[in-house]
């Protein structure tokens, strides 16, 4: 998590990407060293959903429950990640237009991109709309980590540009997120893919191919995994991503648009109505909604009865629709399916025998005339389908946001993706000719070539400039790109970089030896290209000190206040005139040293595809976003507490003739209860439902205050069983325990007289306690308060529980007395003694008596000495004698 992080797909669940700070994603938790990566279920029990929000007069809804409001399908927007950083005139736009023309777009007349106009009051941008989807997906997760989360790895389709990118941004912005990375879908399930089979990569590359076919687009990427080695963490696997193949426009929204037309075309030929049902939008919502049922069901099945109740004018529609029918209608779609893997081939400089494996991702691969087209296309034996299809890239995602956060400590797998589209560096340059002439000439220079990894710095340095200049970054070649691809691409120029204050930079070091103007490009972790600096380079010539200067010596002349003595011989003043000139010399051999100036030049950019979002803007779109949060969690908080409101009402009525409270509740009490239950429900039935919640809280507590004794007694009663069962087993162990304890010998006992009557005074007590409290308990009606409480009980359990607990810790971690040496050993250390000694002093004869080992003759000089030492070591004979 935990903390959320995004795959930029038509469906929900990748955008949960969470971070949980994520890291969370939502789905990072660590146990251990083990990072688990969990994939978490919607409200509505499902683990994917799609990208719809749906705008309603004081609510929100999102996925399935937004895609069921069909009542008024001007307020449901859908696919929104087609919009992303679209200009109001751009081709997208008018497709998007014309497959919901319910949809009121207008264009800002600032920035050139699009808002919806749903009224007045309600106008929002696709960004606004997208960020809602994200503030969502991050609720989701939270309620599942139960903690915040505000980082987030957010997944994007390769094809998306700068524009698209940057789009994305503001919307994690207006949702208030932080995104760690922006992290390509088809990066992130090659990640996930070698994660799982990292045992399996070595030192040979092994190339695979992902073919992943979404809701809206589809796109075939090649990728390289081998171990590489590195100076930080040694030898580690790598994907690299050689190929990337793309089609907007081919995926399985298409098959769904189709199917609804196809449906529409079947109703209006039954005649069963006089309109057009083309030209109820109402109506196409209904359609397209069993079209994308009828489209999954089609996959497993060969015809199927479609069919909608009250369709239009309460007139119902059933026809069949075979999956022959379903291949017809897209063929020329099915048509386009090899094309992006042909696209990746060629971007990898690579054939399609080199590809070891072709995996399929994305849920509309599922489509069986998909898989047949591309088996054919491929070559292959059969197509991979092992690994999760529509979660792939949101674990992939999950890894890497669990990698970048501080908070988890996962295996290094190393990353190289590649830029899609090339960018280059354009500017003119005044070029003098032989007469004299002057022209314009046209630069340009690749920055980033098609396929180049990143992230990457790269530096251009412009040498011939010493005045004022501007240059143009763009896209590059793009004629790898259809028509189609080129009409929704957008602008191909990015931004136009102005820089002033060169003429007076070189003017301040006319003495200097210019270097040029270095421009400082960086494109991050994110795929997003960023200017950092520019800055003008220059260097002045000066020579270089001896080696004396590093130790704080300076020229090698002689310092003027210092003079020689006058003693010095001649010799001595022939080696120094040499000694002298030797250094002359060198110093004129020595190369000069070059001092390094550098002076940051003033920048100022013009964005030319998408302006940006001003920073008021983008604060009251964060405003805005928020409200609507603010509103539904108010909206939330209301139901939940009408829900209890009523609850109560129906519990508290159903238990006034239940056995167990009729017991414990006089009848004045029934009496009043009932008639304050009876008086809540009449408000509520006529004016409760559009009470605020401060009211309806109120309502509840004057219940539960009302109710409070007779659920005390009830729930005191229903305690007792168990509680005092539990203390007089306590009891009786604690007993057996304080009696065993008693009986341990007194050398071997372990605890002190103190202890033991203190754990018999604590029994007796509780004993006393226990029975005259019950005996006082009995003579009690039971609609009175009771004296026998149970957190009393309670509390004698643990104070009796403790004292127990105390003397057997004390037992389990007492150290045994020391018992004293038998006889034996005194005897044998006496021998020892004796040894040691006649290695000492010369050997004299022994009795008897002494060889087998009896008693020591007191009149013996030489015997008397081993007794003295048995003495000293602390082994006296009566504690032997004892035992």
């Amino acid at each position: 998590l935990p903390h959320d992080c995004v795959g930029y797909r038509p469906r929900l669940r990748d955008h949960l990407k969470a971070l949980a700070d994520w890291s969370v994603a939502p789905g990072v938790f660590t146990q251990d060293a083990t990072i688990v990566c969990v994939v978490m279920s919607f409200r509505e029990s499902r683990r994917k959903t799609p990208t719809v929000v749906c705008l309603k007069e004081g609510e929100r809804l999102f996925g399935d429950s937004a895609m069921g409001s069909v009542k008024n399908p001007k307020s449901v927007y859908r696919h929104l990640q087609s919009l992303l950083g679209k200009k109001y005139n751009n081709r997208q736009v008018d497709l998007y237009r014309k497959s919901f023309p319910e949809h009121q777009i207008q264009e800002d007349p600032v920035r050139g991109t699009i808002y919806f106009k749903n009224s007045e009051e309600m106008q929002y941008t696709p960004e606004e709309l997208f960020g809602m989807v994200l503030n969502y997906s991050r609720g989701l997760a939270q309620d599942f980590a139960e903690q915040p989360i505000k980082d987030a790895v957010i997944t994007v389709p390769a094809f998306f540009n700068q524009a698209e990118r940057r789009a994305v941004l503001h919307a994690a912005h207006m949702a208030g997120l932080k995104v760690l990375q922006l992290i390509n879908d088809n990066t992130a399930v090659a990640l996930n893919y070698g994660v799982f089979r990292r045992k399996d990569i070595d030192g040979t590359a092994k190339n695979v191919l992902f073919y992943d076919m979404g809701s809206g687009s589809t796109t075939a990427t090649i990728v390289t995994y081998q171990t590489v080695k590195t100076k930080e963490s040694g030898t580690q696997p790598q994907l690299q991503i050689r190929g990337v193949g793309f089609d907007r426009g081919l995926g399985g929204f298409e098959m769904d648009l189709r199917l609804r037309n196809h449906l529409a075309k079947l109703f209006n030929e039954q005649k069963k109505s006089r309109k057009d049902v083309r030209e109820n939008h109402r109506a196409m919502a209904k359609l397209l909604k069993e079209a994308q049922r009828l489209k999954t069901v089609l996959s497993a099945n060969v015809d199927f009865m479609a069919q909608v109740e009250g369709l239009m004018d309460d007139i119902d529609f059933k026809a069949k629709v075979t999956r022959s029918e379903f291949e017809e209608l897209c063929a020329d779609l099915f048509e386009r399916v090899p094309r992006p893997v042909q696209d990746a081939l060629t971007a990898a400089e690579m054939k399609l025998e080199e590809i070891e494996q072709v995996i399929l991702v994305g849920g509309s691969t599922r489509v069986p005339k998909v898989q047949e087209v591309l088996l054919k296309a491929v070559g292959k034996e059969e197509l991979g389908k092992n690994i999760n299809a529509d979660e792939a890239a949101a674990m992939g995602a999950v890894y890497q946001a669990a990698a970048l956060s501080k908070a988890f400590k996962v295996k290094p797998f190393l990353v190289r993706d590649a830029a899609v589209f090339p960018i280059q560096v354009e500017f003119t340059r005044e070029m003098e000719e032989e007469e004299g002439v002057k022209t314009l000439k046209h630069n340009k220079r690749i920055l980033f070539q098609r396929m180049a990894p990143y992230p990457q710095r790269k530096v251009i340095t412009f040498n011939r400039y010493n005045d004022d200049f501007a240059f143009e970054i763009n896209y590059g070649d793009l004629s790898f790109l259809s028509q189609e691809d080129l009409s929704v691409f957008g602008s191909l120029n990015l931004t136009t970089v102005k820089l002033s204050g060169v003429g007076s930079s070189f003017q301040k070091h006319t003495d200097a030896e210019s270097k040029g103007i270095k421009a400082h490009f960086n494109m991050d972790e994110s795929g997003v290209l960023l200017l950092d600096r520019v800055t003008m380079i220059c260097c002045l010539s000066e020579l270089g000190n001896t080696i004396s200067t590093l130790f704080g010596g300076g020229s090698s002349e002689p310092a003027p206040n210092v003079t020689e003595p006058v003693q010095v011989t001649t010799s001595l003043e022939k080696n120094t005139a040499n000694s002298e000139a030797e250094k002359e010399a060198e110093k004129k051999a020595r190369p000069q040293k070059k001092s390094k100036i550098s002076e940051d030049i003033t920048v100022e950019l013009l964005i030319n595809d998408i302006l940006d979002p001003t920073a008021d803007d983008l604060t009251s779109s964060k405003k805005k976003l928020q409200d609507l949060t603010d509103r539904d969690l108010a909206k939330q908080e209301r139901e939940k507490t009408l829900n209890s409101l009523e609850a109560f009402i129906f519990e508290t009525q159903d238990k006034l003739y239940q056995e167990d409270y009729q017991r414990v509740v006089t009848e004045e009490e029934q009496e009043q209860i009932s008639a304050k239950l009876k008086e809540v429900s009449e408000w509520m039935d006529e004016d409760g439902y559009a009470a605020t919640t401060k009211q309806l809280r109120e309502k509840l507590s004057q219940l539960k205050t009302l109710c409070k004794d007779m659920f005390f007694r009830v729930e005191e009663r229903r305690k007792w069983p168990d509680r005092l069962a539990a203390l007089e087993s306590l009891l009786n162990t604690s007993s057996f325990f304080l009696k065993s304890a008693r009986l341990i010998p007194e050398n071997d006992q372990i605890f002190t007289d103190v202890e033991l009557n203190m754990l018999e005074k604590v029994i007796n007590e509780t004993m006393i306690w226990k029975n005259e409290t019950i005996a006082e308990q009995e003579k009690r009606s039971p609609k009175e308060r009771p004296v026998l409480l149970s957190k009393d009980i309670e509390s004698k359990l643990a104070l009796l529980d403790r004292e127990v607990n105390y003397l057997l810790n004390k037992a389990k971690f007492a150290k045994p007395k020391a018992k004293a040496k038998n006889s034996t050993s005194t005897d044998k250390s006496s021998k020892t003694n004796s040894t040691a000694e006649e290695k000492a002093i010369p050997p004299i004869e022994e009795s008897t008596e002494t060889k087998s080992g009896g008693t020591l003759l007191a009149d013996s000089d030489s015997q008397s000495q081993p007794t003295e030492e048995s003495t000293t070591t602390g082994q006296p004979t009566t504690r032997v004698g004892e035992h």
